[in-house]
């Protein structure tokens, strides 16, 4: 059996730049099911026959088919002899469908190339060892870092029980998300604004806190980007002291809204409308979110963003739970009245304070977008 994270498989490859290069195409695939593929990892598939291309595909909306199948419906006989590139291990396991390692099989191809493993522990490295076994050449770990990235949130609800968090804030250069009154609108600018409705769509769900909810009225859906599967709307209130007018509650029939709570509140009145409750302990009479992620994962979420607001925030960082972190600035400041974009995290030595590493900086039209990853 091949280990799921052996590297020595990397030192056999071929033909490194082609392998690179056709990789690289099957990861892209991929994420093109990002936010639209849960409670499945969005896997990319390429085909690729004496040279050329000839199947492709990623994995469906919702799930299902799966990458490989989708490819070697499109390869149809040129799958033959032919050499795969998949960015995640193939399954070995019957689920809602058969195993894949069983599809590439069938269709006798030559080579399998992994980017990496799957640690679900139906298939961690038995589906590689089932192409071995069936006289087809599987090699590991081609663009395996990358392939990491993308299925962080899958590899998360396997290994941890809880889904990818990206913790989105924006703010002034000052660190504040409003004035005084609660007047946010609009800290920053298009371009950003813009952003953040991709960022939107590659998210299972947007995840925001009761105050958000109330003050802001937000729809939390993907706007301007084409036909998309809008992201589940995720509110974490103790209490559920939410207005039932407002915009998630007229159309969680029609988007999902689910709600994470405490185990007192009374969810009978938005279950009503169509959401869906998730009751979760209290800690200090704010919901546990470790055990509320723990939920959102078994009910399928891989990828939550979360929007603030800052109490909410706060609690997920000093919990450990945040995975990424990206910073909005726009050019203003408001000064010590304003309100701060985290709530009270309780660092009384500096060298306790959680960091962060930089991962990408950008310009965008006024404002400065930063990515960070927590160490």
């Amino acid at each position: 059996m091949i280990s799921i994270n052996s590297s020595a498989n990397c030192a056999r490859m071929p033909n490194q730049k082609n392998d690179a290069r056709f990789m690289a195409l099957a990861l892209s695939l991929g994420r093109r099911g990002m936010g639209r593929v849960w409670p499945n990892p969005a896997v990319g598939c390429v085909i690729v026959r004496d040279g050329m291309i000839v199947g492709r595909g990623r994995t469906a909306d919702g799930g299902r088919p799966h990458a490989e199948t989708e490819a070697l419906a499109q390869a149809g006989a040129a799958a033959q002899g032919a050499t795969v590139y998949v960015t995640l291990e193939p399954c070995s396991h019957h689920g809602k469908t058969p195993p894949c390692a069983n599809a590439l099989i069938a269709a006798g191809v030559g080579e399998v190339v992994v980017a990496t493993g799957d640690p679900n522990p139906q298939v961690s490295g038995a589906g590689l060892a089932m192409l071995e076994a069936a006289g087809i050449a599987v090699r590991f770990g081609v663009l395996k870092a990358e392939a990491d990235a993308d299925h962080a949130g899958f590899f998360l609800t396997q290994t941890s029980g809880r889904p990818y968090l990206t913790l989105k804030l924006a703010t002034t250069l000052d660190g504040r998300i409003a004035t005084s009154t609660g007047d946010s609108q609009w800290i920053t600018g298009q371009q950003a604004r813009r952003l953040v409705h991709a960022m939107r769509g590659r998210h299972d769900a947007v995840m925001v806190g009761a105050g958000t909810v109330r003050a802001d009225d937000p729809m939390l859906d993907v706007r301007d980007m084409g036909a998309v599967k809008q992201p589940v709307r995720v509110i974490v209130s103790s209490d559920l002291n939410l207005p039932m007018d407002h915009k998630l509650g007229r159309t969680a029939r029609t988007q999902p809204v689910w709600l994470c709570h405490g185990p007192d509140a009374n969810a009978a009145g938005w279950t009503a409308l169509g959401a869906r409750a998730f009751p979760a302990p209290l800690i200090a009479g704010a919901v546990d979110m470790k055990t509320a992620l723990g939920d959102l994962a078994a009910a399928g979420l891989t990828r939550i963003l979360c929007e603030g607001g800052g109490q909410l925030a706060a609690s997920l960082i000093a919990a450990g739970l945040v995975d990424e972190l990206v910073l909005f600035h726009g050019p203003k400041v408001i000064g010590g009245d304003g309100l701060s974009a985290l709530g009270l995290l309780g660092v009384t030595v500096l060298a306790d304070a959680p960091r962060f590493a930089l991962q990408e900086q950008r310009q965008l039209e006024d404002d400065m977008m930063s990515r960070w990853r927590v160490l």
